[in-house]
C-alpha cells in the first residue's frame, strides 16, 4: 500500500454539529482554510457519542434544532446541558437560524460560550472560535498542570524526585526544594521544551498551597481585547459577548498558584496592567467597580532573556523584579545527557499504555543514537521521538531506525532530504534557536521575523509542553 503524504498539524478540532449537510460542508470548508480541523456530527447523539469516546475536540459548535424539533431550540438546549454532565471544560458554541434573546440567554444559562446566527458571518464565527479555542487550550493546559502535580503527591503527600539524576540538574533540585516551600515568585527559564511546566506543578507540589488551585495561562498569547477578561474576570454586560460574570485566572487561583507561561511575550499595555495586581494584591473585574483582593502565587516562565529585553525597553524592569524573587534555569538537554535514556523509558511506558503496545524497552543501538543526537527541542523533542518510534516499532524492542533522529551532519543539510516544507522550516527554527541558547530576539532577528511570527511557528509544531 502506497504511503500517504505526511498531513499538515491541525491547529485545532471543531465538533459541528447540524442536520442540514450544506451547512456542515460550509463550515468545513471554512475551518479547512484556518487549519482548523472539522469532526461532523448531524444529531444529538452523535454529539455525545463523540464526547463520550474521548475524542480529541477543543471546541462544539452545535445548532440548536434538529429533525425532531426544527423551530424552538429545545433539543439543542438539551444538548448543550448534557454536555455540561460529560465534559463542563468543553467550550460550546451555538448556531441557529430561529434566533432570540430569549434562546441566547436560555443558551448561556445552561453552558454556552457564546451565540451566532445563520446564516453567519465568516469572520465572526472564525473570531468567536479562535477565542474558544484559546480558552480551551489554557484550561486543558491547567488540567495537564494538575495532573501532574497530582502524580507528584502520590506516596504520602510530598514531592518525588523528577527525573533528573544529570549533574547539570542536581542545583535545580536543590533550588526547587529550598524554595518550593515558600511563597516567593519564581520565575523559570529555558529553551523551549525543557520541562518548565513539570517545574511549576513541582514548586506548587511543596508549597503549602499544594491542596489549592494550580491555574495556567500563556499569558504570552492572550489578544489584547481578551486580556484582561482573561486574567482579572468580567461582569455581566461589562461588553456585547458578556453574558454573566465570569471569574479570570487570578480569582481561579486565590490561594493556590498562578503560572504565567511565555511571560516575556506580553504587549507593555498587559504588562502595565499586570504589574499592578502585583503590587496591590488587588484587582477589579472588567466593568466592575469593586476592589477584589486575591493571595495568589506567581509563577512564570520564558525562554528569552529578560534582561536584555529590559535593556531593550520590551519588558518592564519593575515588573522583572516583582516576577524573579528567585530564578530557576532548566538546563538544555544536550547539557544534561544522563537523563535521556531515563526519560526515554519513562515517557515509553506512558505512551506505550496509551497506545496498549507491550515494548521490552530499546536496544543499545538506539540509547547510543539517542546520547548522540543534539536534541534541539529538549525533552519535548524526546517525548515526541519516542512516540514516534512506539507507532513504527514492529517488533518489541525500539531501534534506532524506529526513533527517525536526523541529527545535524557536517554538511548541513544532508538532513533535510525527504522532509516537507514545514518539517524542514521546524528543524531550521529549533536548530537556530538552539544556535542562541533559546534566545527569541536572537533567532527572530537572524531568520527575519518578529518576535510574534516566530511564536506562532513554534507553538503550530509544539503544543503542550511536557
Amino acid at each position: 500500500m502506497r504511503n500517504s503524504p505526511p498531513m499538515r498539524p491541525s491547529n485545532g478540532h471543531i465538533l459541528v454539529a447540524d442536520d442540514q449537510p450544506a451547512v456542515v460542508e460550509a463550515v468545513r470548508l471554512l475551518l479547512k482554510a484556518e487549519g482548523l480541523t472539522l469532526r461532523a456530527a448531524s444529531s444529538p447523539a452523535e454529539v455525545v457519542a463523540a464526547v463520550e469516546s474521548g475524542e480529541d475536540i477543543d471546541v462544539a459548535l452545535l445548532d440548536l434544532n434538529y429533525a425532531r424539533d426544527t423551530t424552538s431550540g429545545a433539543e439543542g438546549l438539551d444538548l448543550i446541558a448534557r454536555l455540561q454532565t460529560l465534559d463542563a471544560t468543553l467550550p460550546v458554541v451555538v448556531m441557529t437560524a430561529w434566533s432570540s434573546i430569549e434562546t441566547a440567554v436560555e443558551a448561556m444559562r445552561r453552558g454556552a460560550r457564546d451565540f451566532v446566527q445563520k446564516p453567519f458571518d465568516n469572520a465572526r464565527l472564525l473570531a468567536t472560535l479562535r477565542t474558544q479555542l484559546e480558552l480551551s487550550r489554557a484550561v486543558r493546559k491547567s488540567r495537564r498542570l494538575e495532573d501532574e502535580n497530582r502524580h507528584l503527591h502520590e506516596g504520602g503527600g510530598t514531592a518525588p524526585e523528577l527525573i533528573a539524576k544529570a549533574p547539570a540538574m542536581q542545583p535545580v533540585l536543590e533550588l526547587l526544594d529550598r524554595v518550593g516551600p515558600s511563597d516567593a515568585n519564581v520565575l523559570i527559564t529555558g529553551e523551549h521544551g525543557t520541562g518548565k511546566e513539570v517545574v511549576a506543578a513541582r514548586l506548587h507540589a511543596l508549597s503549602h498551597r499544594r491542596d489549592q488551585p494550580l491555574v495556567s495561562i500563556n499569558a504570552g498569547g492572550l489578544s489584547e481585547g481578551v486580556f484582561e477578561s482573561e486574567m482579572f474576570g468580567h461582569v455581566k454586560g461589562a461588553f456585547t459577548d458578556a453574558k454573566a460574570d465570569r471569574l479570570g485566572c487570578f480569582e481561579l487561583a486565590d490561594g493556590g498558584t498562578l503560572f504565567l507561561d511565555e511571560i516575556a511575550n506580553m504587549p507593555p499595555g498587559q504588562q502595565a496592567k499586570l504589574l499592578r495586581v502585583l503590587e496591590t494584591g488587588e484587582l477589579k473585574r472588567v466593568g466592575g467597580t469593586r476592589a477584589i483582593r486575591v493571595d495568589v502565587r506567581v509563577l512564570s516562565a520564558t525562554n528569552a532573556d529578560l534582561g536584555a529585553e529590559v535593556e531593550t525597553k520590551r519588558f518592564r524592569e519593575d515588573l522583572l523584579y516583582r516576577l524573579n524573587t528567585v530564578e530557576v534555569r532548566l538546563p538544555p538537554l544536550r547539557e544534561r545527557k544522563e537523563d535521556v535514556p531515563l526519560l526515554a523509558q519513562h515517557f515509553l511506558g506512558r505512551i506505550a499504555r496509551r497506545y496498549r503496545r507491550t515494548l521490552s524497552g530499546f536496544s543499545q543501538a538506539a540509547v547510543q543514537a539517542m546520547l548522540e543526537y543534539p536534541w534541539p527541542g529538549n525533552v519535548r523533542e524526546l517525548e515526541h521521538a519516542v512516540e514516534r518510534a512506539v507507532l513504527l516499532c514492529r517488533g518489541d524492542t525500539i531501534g534506532p531506525e524506529d526513533l527517525r533522529l536526523r541529527a545535524p551532519t557536517g554538511g548541513g543539510t544532508a538532513q533535510l532530504d525527504g522532509l516537507t516544507l514545514e518539517q524542514a522550516e521546524k528543524w531550521f527554527v529549533e536548530r537556530t534557536l538552539a544556535r542562541f541558547d533559546g534566545n527569541v530576539n536572537k533567532t527572530a532577528e537572524v531568520l527575519g521575523l518578529s518576535r510574534s511570527a516566530l511564536y506562532r511557528r513554534l507553538q503550530k509544531t509544539d503544543e503542550g509542553e511536557p
